[in-house]
């Protein structure tokens, strides 16, 4: 899948998501790492259908006061989908997406990239809220940020696991 470059290219009913963390690891090490799953990854489930596509199971993360605060984190267990790393002139990019193993309807499923650049870990793709426009309207006014802070803790996850 290739990303939207511009909003009005976004497919009706989808939200882009675009997140990046600095990084502090060996391109090529993450590249190895994300081939093999990674420790971040509970256990690797079998897919059928997936071609390339492993699919394994993790509980995303979303810290409510950011790193410093903490006040709290809320987890999900969900299906993380990562595709074959292949090389690119700036480094490597995988196919990644994610969804809820549990009540799914009520979170969204998202697909798209990661890139591993020399200095950076960024993931650009979509995601359908769920709920319709009443779901749109809610990520317009805060999903949004919470989609986007998940998204960072999974690279922070990745790049901490390459170290």
């Amino acid at each position: 899948m290739v990303a939207a470059t511009d909003m009005r290219d976004l497919p009706e009913g989808f939200v882009r998501l675009v997140a990046s963390v600095r990084l502090r690891s060996d391109p090529d090490r993450v590249a190895a790492l994300l081939d093999e799953g990674g420790p971040w990854a509970a256990a690797r489930v079998d897919h059928p259908e997936s071609g390339e596509v492993r699919r394994f199971e993790v509980d995303l993360r979303l810290r409510v006061g950011g790193e410093s605060a903490g006040l709290t984190t809320f987890s999900k267990a969900a299906y993380l989908d990562l595709g074959r790393p292949r090389r690119t002139p700036t480094g490597w990019e995988v196919e990644i997406g994610w969804r809820a193993s549990s009540a799914a309807p009520l979170f969204p499923v998202f697909s798209g990239w990661l890139a591993i650049g020399p200095a950076e870990l960024r993931i650009d793709g979509l995601y359908a809220p769920p709920g319709g426009v009443v779901g749109r309207v809610a990520d317009r006014m805060l999903l949004h940020v919470a989609a986007n802070a998940t998204a960072r803790w999974l690279l922070d996850e990745i790049d901490r696991a390459a170290s």
